[in-house]
């Protein structure tokens, strides 16, 4: 029932910008933190940003700056602006949704995952 599903991805040059969405449906958005991974081939999947259900966020290192997440609760969507890109981030990015751990067991709801590619 619960789903979620990124759109905004596709190719973009060096110092391009590109902002993905995450909308989601089925499920308590608000009760959330949102996070968005990507994975670059012969590459671990990496957190490259984090935002929780009261609004504050995190960045990898290698993003800080240049990319910014948000979210709309009244929209149920989660929001990836990215700018000044560069090779190295192209991935596939992942959308997750992560409730709370009430013991072994988390709420984890994932995005199909969505093609951004940076190259001239």
């Amino acid at each position: 029932q619960a789903q979620l599903v990124e759109s905004g991805g596709g190719l973009v040059q060096p110092g391009g910008s590109l902002r993905l969405s995450c909308a989601a449906s089925g499920m308590f958005f608000s009760d959330y933190a949102m996070v968005w991974y990507r994975q670059a081939p012969g590459n671990q999947r990496e957190s490259v940003a984090r935002i929780t259900r009261g609004g504050r966020v995190y960045y990898a290192d290698s993003v800080r700056g240049r990319f910014t997440i948000s979210r709309d609760n009244a929209k149920s969507t989660a929001y990836l602006q990215m700018i000044r890109m560069k090779p190295e981030d192209t991935a596939v990015y992942y959308c997750n949704a992560k409730g709370d751990t009430i013991g072994t067991m988390t709420s984890d709801y994932w995005g199909q995952g969505i093609q951004v590619t940076v190259s001239p």
